[in-house]
């Protein structure tokens, strides 16, 4: 950065209010400027409605020595304060100060920073409530300000679209607390009438004020007046360290006269809410939907499927000749004996053997969605690794682990749960029944599984809990064994592992590759022309 460019001072621009509240919480996040920005000379001032004023505080700011000064709007959206009142105010101090240079910043818009407590204001919202209610079931209500600009009213719109789409909620509703339409307690009532379970209240405001308080009034109206709804009321951003954050980077950039696109919130440049993982990914296609075979043309109009098979490592297959020859594996069927087998090669001893249990077709439910493509879903990174990724691939299976997420952490200290434990809820909500659970370390990661299955009759198509250790380990696999609604995989005792919830999965997907057979097809051209003689 150009030296010329470190040397400046700051100065937060807000609206102002009515409201004390309002007023103390903005003085509160110029504090925690000060405290995370703490070599800038530092001030604030108001358009109207509190003291001091934009051009006292710029005069204070010039005063303590600064030559160049970023004034920055501490609002969110781009509407009439941010495109006319306070550059208007630039002007007039620019004026008025020759020597002195003034940088106009960005409002905080969409800032990664403000979507990210967006999401946590919505978690901590969700844990307040004595309902588990999955997001898919529940509406977003964003409530924005409401101006006669209809770009910033638009913002809502989109914000409320980014909130959607990436926390995963059925539906978006928006409504305004003034100026522009549906106003709230309108806007409440028609996201009550779309038949959701829950509905999620969030002012996008920064700061608490009349029109917050009337926010808030207007959700617990609906809660009364729809008394089975769950209705949900999400803090306003308030004072936090991404605030501050934000604002010190609109600081820096308007120094430096770098505008924010909208290529800032390309999903694939900077971490977007609910699509962290996808940075830096490579293009790619998603629309082929079976790469479990390779094609390759043998004649003008016929085509070979040829299927993959897993060929194991020499020494791998040396090892089952031992497991095999060493035991009497009569009494098993051939999945349940395979499955039997990857433990024992895993754990190597065949007395866990007697320790697995195996609910009534459970393994073979297990393969059917398999070959079906059904995603799987594991407690921790180490079951996730330890599948054969070669397999994986040529099934075409998703593997999803969520314990290192951003928003299992949020949701974790929101709710008390562990992290494992949070991710486990996550794909609940993420996939529903249409999921294979694997956990081979967590017994809490047990426990909210079948608490998902009791309380909200989840049903994956197969649970396989073999978590290891002591403390609460044997209670929570001798209740899964127990759990009658669903197919489980599980064993005796405190012996267990990611390795043994990998073997168990490695077994199905190995089972599942050598069942593709060789198929045979014509071309629908072939099939509709005429046979020649």
């Amino acid at each position: 950065m150009n030296p010329n460019l470190t040397d400046y001072g700051i100065v937060l621009a807000g609206h102002g209010s009515r409201d004390a509240d309002g007023v103390r919480e903005f003085e509160s996040i110029v504090d925690l400027l000060k405290e995370r920005a703490s070599a800038r000379t530092i001030t604030h001032g108001f358009l109207e409605f509190a003291k001091p004023t934009i051009d006292e505080a710029a005069k204070a700011n010039v005063q303590k020595g600064s030559r160049r000064v970023a004034i920055v709007p501490g609002v969110l959206l781009a509407a009439t304060h941010a495109k006319n009142d306070m550059p208007a105010e630039v002007l007039v101090l620019q004026r008025d100060f020759p020597d002195v240079t003034f940088h106009y910043g960005a409002p905080l818009h969409f800032h990664p920073l403000i979507l990210k407590l967006s999401r946590e204001r919505i978690i901590q919202a969700e844990a307040q409530s004595a309902k588990i209610i999955k997001r898919s079931d529940a509406c977003l209500v964003v409530v924005g300000r409401g101006t006669t600009d209809p770009d910033a009213n638009s913002d809502v719109s989109k914000l409320a679209r980014i909130l959607e789409e990436g926390l995963g909620f059925g539906a978006s509703f928006v409504c305004y607390s003034g100026t522009a339409n549906p106003l709230v307690a309108d806007g409440l009532q028609a996201a009550a009438r779309l038949g959701f379970s829950r509905i999620v209240v969030f002012p996008f405001f920064l700061f608490t004020g009349i029109l917050v308080k009337r926010i808030y009034a207007a959700a617990d109206d609906l809660q009364r007046t729809f008394p089975k709804l769950d209705v949900v009321q999400a803090p306003y951003l308030g004072v936090h360290p991404h605030v501050a954050d934000a604002l010190i980077e609109r600081a820096e950039e308007a120094v430096q006269g770098q505008a924010s696109m909208n290529c800032s919130l390309c999903k694939y440049r900077t971490q977007i809410v609910g699509y962290e993982q996808e940075v830096g990914t490579p293009q790619q296609g998603h629309h082929f939907h079976v790469r479990a075979t390779c094609r390759e043309p043998v004649a003008e109009k016929l085509i070979v499927l040829k299927p993959a098979r897993y060929i194991p490592h020499p020494i791998e297959v040396k090892s089952f000749e031992v497991i095999e020859n060493n035991f009497d594996w009569s009494a098993y069927e051939p999945l349940t004996r395979a499955i039997l087998q990857r433990i024992v090669h895993t754990s190597g001893d065949f007395e866990v053997v007697k320790d697995i249990f195996i609910s009534s077709g459970a393994d073979e439910a297990g393969l059917r969605a398999l070959l079906k493509g059904t995603p799987i879903l594991t407690d921790v990174t180490m079951v996730q690794s330890g599948l054969r990724r070669t397999v994986l691939d040529q099934l075409g299976l998703l593997t999803s682990c969520m314990v290192h997420d951003e928003e299992t952490r949020l949701l974790a200290k929101a709710s008390g749960l562990t992290r494992s434990a949070a991710g486990i809820r996550r794909g609940w909500e993420r996939f529903g029944n249409n999921v294979i659970v694997a956990i081979g370390d967590a017994p809490t990661a047990v426990e909210e599984a079948l608490r998902l299955v009791r309380e909200q009759k989840w049903s994956p198509h197969l649970i396989v809990g073999l978590p290891v250790g002591f403390i609460g380990t044997q209670e929570c696999k001798e209740k899964l064994r127990r759990c009658l609604q669903i197919n489980r995989i599980t064993n005796r005792g405190t012996r267990g592992g990611s390795p043994w919830a990998a073997a168990v999965i490695n077994a199905l997907l190995i089972t599942a590759i050598n069942r593709q057979t060789v198929i045979l097809e014509e071309s629908p051209m072939e099939k509709a022309a005429p046979k020649m003689v």
